[in-house]
């Protein structure tokens, strides 16, 4: 998936100078011991090593028409490269159904976290899937791959809301090169933790990567900085209902934690007021309180210990040297990672078939 500030289709890279992992952290000394800073949100998310990425999606599409693109006019939009927000939603890089057509990635992988809608998935090894209302796909692009990502407007009779995060993870040099693949979260496999404060008021703390006390959801791909257990990594998803108070539970010192603030009215984070649309570097090994504002909050907690090399990123292709990027644009000009396989440039599966992944090597899955 791509956006168009940093990054690129499968047609017109560019060049993006500014490393997001490397930010520079704007300092407070006036904060809490627990805060290390407070930044507001801006698209794409700043994000910290070992990530380099994160972008929240919320489009409120209309009803669906024959071909599962909005059921509404597109005059006026700038289509291939839509991001207007108009009337709620946009079309992206789709020109008919929303979404990302064919686009190269290699050297990191994608987190994606489906909260509403589908994605439907295709990529250059040949694989399919289609996924969403809570599933996650984890996908390791390593020495490299084309995919897909459409949005299918399902419903003819009603809105069809589409909300996601992709989140990406940097990749050490040892795997950049690792064969690509993807997995699978469907939704009923991903814990969700319910923790009641002393009045009774709920956070959900929906758990996609990392330990939450005994909690521990599906396991990353196998090349993964997320798989080493020394990464001290977790993303997870925060619900607070109005005035709820919840205590986060501490990290390893040495590991970036990075909570994002991005809807409600606010919160305090042991005393001290944060704004909604912010983002909170804290001290790992702090112990962080948290009390809601009057309304119901959502927040996303990304956390890893450092990989700590050298990024170098050229649109959708991030290795650790300018001469592994130049040796990246060769490859894919020669091979297109494999070609693209499919009739369509931009393939969404039959309005009526259920979420199912079918992996490069022929094996279906089905969520239970």
């Amino acid at each position: 998936m791509t956006d168009d500030h940093a990054m690129t289709s499968n047609h017109a890279m560019t060049s993006n100078h500014a490393m997001t992992s490397n930010h520079a952290m704007t300092s407070n000394h006036a904060m809490t011991d627990s805060i290390v800073a407070i930044e507001p949100l801006v698209f794409p998310w700043t994000a910290f090593d070992p990530f380099l990425f994160c972008v929240h999606h919320l489009d409120r599409y209309p009803a669906g028409n024959d071909a599962m693109g909005p059921a509404a006019s597109l005059a006026g939009r700038n289509l291939g490269q839509d991001f207007s927000g108009k009337d709620g939603w946009s079309m992206y890089h789709g020109t008919t159904v929303p979404g990302f057509p064919p686009h190269p990635h290699r050297g990191f992988e994608t987190v994606t976290v489906m909260r509403q809608g589908f994605i439907d998935h295709a990529d250059s090894l040949g694989a399919l899937a289609r996924f969403g209302n809570g599933d996650v796909q984890w996908l390791t692009a390593g020495r490299g791959i084309v995919h897909s990502e459409m949005f299918p407007l399902r419903s003819r009779d009603k809105p069809n809301t589409a909300e996601l995060f992709q989140i990406w993870l940097n990749l050490p040099a040892k795997s950049k090169m690792s064969p690509p693949h993807f997995a699978m979260f469907w939704n009923a496999a991903v814990p969700r933790v319910t923790h009641r404060d002393a009045s009774g008021r709920e956070t959900e703390v929906v758990v996609v990567a990392g330990t939450f006390g005994t909690v521990t959801p599906p396991a990353p791909p196998p090349d993964s900085w997320a798989s080493d257990p020394r990464s001290d990594l977790a993303i997870w998803t925060i619900e607070m209902a109005a005035d709820a108070a919840w205590a986060m539970p501490v990290a390893s010192a040495g590991t970036n934690r990075t909570l994002y603030v991005y809807a409600g009215d606010g919160l305090r984070i042991d005393g001290r007021a944060v704004p909604a649309q912010r983002l909170v570097r804290l001290r790992p090994d702090a112990a962080v309180t948290i009390v809601n504002d009057t309304a119901p909050s959502s927040l996303l907690l990304l956390q890893g210990r450092p990989i700590g090399e050298p990024v170098a990123q050229y649109g959708p292709f991030v290795m650790n040297t300018e001469e592994e990027i130049r040796a990246t644009i060769r490859d894919y000009q020669r091979t297109q990672f494999g070609g693209w396989p499919f009739a369509s440039e931009a393939p969404v599966h039959p309005r009526e078939s259920p979420r199912f992944a079918r992996h490069a090597d022929g094996r279906e899955e089905y969520p239970e």
